[in-house]
């Protein structure tokens, strides 16, 4: 009785306490990171959002997309950075179920994006024909919604489910934020229930999505394949490659991240991953979309000469007063 009465009011976030002497070194490296992501993603998403010629589903997704990472790196990394800076690695309890809580809704929110982008390209490649029927504004708008609404119940199971535990012993958490499995592995009453709902909301929320995205590619290969002409192929390939180049660093880092078997489990390879899904992926994404996609370039283009000839037109105003 007495244990179950010294639940913890807040945890610690170890980090990278393995490496003192380096704090100051990955303050300045993920600053910088989470810099160049809020601005690379706040640049796209602006530019999908109030340029017209960008007003249509394949963009409002990309949009999504950009909101998604925005939120992932603002979830883990400014409290990482407080910790590398002042030290400061208490988290309270509420703010590490809010973390596991945004986690969540993020991460499945990003999964059917994802798979809602393959079937945009899907309908733009095997039946463009019918793109505007498949994929109107309206259909791209309760795609978008559904996403984050699967999320939004995501995580509030997750964090039903973690405010449930108790937590009597350690209360340090060998991570960089507050992951659902080393919370679990802190709690010290019977967590076996919770894994095994867990486990079944990852199977749907991951599975489906998953699924959705492979048919969907497996006839975009399909098509493709079927086009006689080798630049035709290529010119058609070239609309879903950055999409495709997005899924292959987004799934490849979550099954390292969860499909591991425990038999080659280590806490270092998980912030390793940590770190590419919360920093470095979000800050490639918009540099893939844009670097692959000619009507981004040239949008983005004509906003930096706009920039440049304003603030040239300035410096000859005030000369010439």
């Amino acid at each position: 009785m007495e244990a179950t009465n010294l639940t913890v009011n807040d945890f610690v976030l170890l980090g990278f306490y393995e490496l003192p002497s380096f704090q100051l070194g990955l303050f300045l490296i993920f600053l910088v990171v989470y810099v160049a992501t809020l601005l690379g993603n706040s640049i796209t998403s602006g530019l999908f959002c109030f340029d017209p010629h960008f007003h249509s589903p394949m963009y409002i997704l990309l949009c999504n997309m950009a909101m998604v990472d925005i939120s992932f790196t603002s979830v883990v990394l400014p409290k990482l950075l407080d910790v590398f800076l002042t030290g400061n690695n208490v988290i309270s309890y509420t703010g590490c179920i809010a973390q596991a809580f945004l986690f969540a809704l993020i991460i499945v929110s990003e999964y059917f994006i994802l798979a809602a982008m393959a079937y945009d390209r899907y309908v733009a490649i095997c039946h463009p024909l019918r793109y505007s029927y498949f994929m109107s504004l309206t259909v791209c708008f309760w795609m978008s919604l559904t996403s984050w609404g699967i999320g939004l119940l995501e995580g509030i199971l997750c964090a039903i489910l973690m405010s449930s535990c108790i937590f009597c012993g350690s209360h340090e958490i060998d991570h960089l934020f507050c992951d659902l499995k080393p919370l679990m592995k802190l709690s010290c009453s019977d967590t076996r229930t919770i894994e095994i709902v867990i486990l079944v909301l990852g199977c749907f929320t991951g599975f489906i999505p998953s699924l959705s995205t492979l048919v969907s590619y497996m006839y975009i290969i399909s098509t493709i394949l079927k086009i006689h002409s080798k630049e035709g192929r290529h010119k058609t390939f070239s609309t879903c490659s950055s999409h495709l180049t997005v899924i292959l660093l987004f799934y490849g880092t979550m099954f390292g991240m969860y499909m591991r078997p425990k038999s080659s489990y280590s806490i270092k390879q998980d912030k390793m991953f940590a770190i590419l899904y919360a920093g470095v992926i979000p800050m490639l994404n918009p540099l893939i979309y844009s670097l692959k996609n000619q009507e981004v370039k040239k949008a983005l283009c004509k906003i930096g000469k706009r920039a440049f000839l304003t603030k040239d037109y300035a410096k000859w105003d005030i000369n010439k007063r």
